[in-house]
């Protein structure tokens, strides 16, 4: 099948990033893609003035593509942060300040993935505490999700880049995509397979295809090492990627890579037209 067969997005929130936030989604249609996807765009803000809300649906409007997947509120990312809700006190606050807000941007441009990063453990809480939190903003976030007829995403990063992050493999977060089903019976918590970050984790990636496609509701790639473009690494992708399909993931793929030291919009070369 090959690259080809593939739907691809691309991610605003690590590439394009040499514009302002404003130009990204017409240099992503000007590159050739017509979906796009973001982390929470407002680092400093889970709650935006309604004016910094609408000129980004304006943008993204009248740039002509389509918003396949959204973050909610995740602390300062890029930077030190992973997630806010299972970050005990003003953290967590901000992450549920921030769920209706985000979900009903995401409803506003057909937006149907949102993706809730869990959060550092965080020195002298109980992490069993930190898991009761998350559980139950994780349910929150999936009754927002639902409301709008979206999925909601839980991701596991990697290990050596987010060392204070709890779900650095595939079985951690399928188990909590579990749990916040169990939780409120909905069905919508999906997990979302980073094939950079497991493999970062030194995971077996056929075999986590092979177990996980079926829970996976979005798939992200970079090559490793150096999470650049396909072809820069040592990941056979086109062929992981084959391996998902034919185990009947027929979602968005987002590109979430770094371009190197060249214009974003160079980035792509590896791509079939």
């Amino acid at each position: 099948m090959g690259f080809a067969e593939q739907r691809f997005n691309v991610n605003l929130s690590i590439l394009f990033t040499e514009l302002p936030l404003l130009e990204r989604p017409a240099a992503a249609a000007a590159a050739g893609f017509t979906a796009v996807e973001l982390w929470w765009p407002w680092v400093d803000s889970p709650t935006p003035e309604r004016a910094e809300l609408d000129a980004l649906k304006k943008a993204i409007e009248e740039a002509g593509v389509q918003l396949t997947g959204l973050n909610f509120y995740a602390g300062r990312l890029p930077g030190p942060d992973r997630g806010a809700l299972s970050v005990p006190g003003e953290e967590s606050e901000k992450f549920r300040a921030n769920i209706d807000v985000a979900a009903d941007f995401a409803a506003s441009l057909g937006c149907t993935a949102l993706n809730a990063l869990y959060g550092n453990r965080i020195e002298g809480v109980d992490p069993a505490e930190q898991d009761a939190l998350a559980l139950e903003n994780l349910a929150l976030a999936a009754r927002a999700a639902d409301r709008i007829g979206a999925i909601l995403l839980i991701e596991a990063l990697n290990q050596p880049e987010s060392p204070l992050y709890p779900l650095v493999s595939a079985p951690a977060a399928v188990g909590v995509v579990d749990r916040v089903n169990e939780a409120t019976g909905l069905g919508n918590a999906r997990f979302l397979m980073d094939l950079y970050h497991l493999s970062m984790n030194g995971e077996d990636l056929p075999a986590v295809i092979e177990e996980y496609a079926a829970s996976t509701g979005h798939v992200q790639i970079a090559d490793n090492p150096g999470r650049g473009a396909p072809g820069t690494g040592s990941l056979p992708l086109e062929d992981l990627l084959d391996q998902l399909k034919k185990a009947g993931y027929d979602g968005w793929v987002g590109l979430e890579y770094k371009p190197g030291d060249r214009p974003s919009a160079e980035a792509f070369d590896w791509l079939p037209r």
